[in-house]
């Protein structure tokens, strides 16, 4: 399962409750990089599950022990992991599919011949061009698309 990992509390750790601090805690945000929406759609709760475990083997493969051993857990016992689907995200964030990216992911590069040379950028009304996360080249936070739409507009 491809995905990124942050620890956010490493540098932050005022978003944890001073007992939590105080006693070595720290968050871990995993965030799973490719799963349509359409993977959702039969069983949303057994594909979410599904998903979970498959991100967290996944994590195992590049750690040492695994991360079950240092997962905490609540009053309930339960582990304290919230886990977010496509499904979930579209119905509690109201963005369609899913997508954070706006669109399913796809290679930056060109697949056919009439994407070599172009910006990535680029959608079916020429005055019109993608300057966020669901452009083809970029998009999340670093900025690229709009490099690359004005890219697009200086060179055609």
């Amino acid at each position: 399962m491809p995905c990124e990992v942050y620890c956010h509390s490493l540098t932050d750790p005022t978003i944890l409750g001073p007992e939590l601090r105080a006693a070595g805690a720290h968050t871990l945000t995993v965030f799973a990089l490719h799963l349509p929406a359409r993977l959702f759609t039969a069983d949303p709760d057994g594909a979410r599950a599904a998903a979970l475990a498959a991100t967290l083997r996944s994590l195992d493969s590049v750690l040492d022990e695994p991360i079950a051993g240092c997962v905490a857990h609540g009053p309930d016992g339960a582990p304290c992991i919230e886990a977010r689907s496509p499904a979930d995200l579209e119905r509690e964030l109201r963005m369609p599919g899913g997508h954070i990216f706006h669109r399913d992911l796809a290679w930056p590069f060109a697949e056919h011949p009439e994407e070599v040379g172009r910006w990535g950028v680029e959608t079916d009304d020429p005055a019109i061009l993608l300057c966020g996360a669901g452009a083809r080249r970029g998009g999340g936070v670093s900025g690229i698309t709009g490099h690359n739409a004005a890219m697009a507009v200086l060179h055609g």
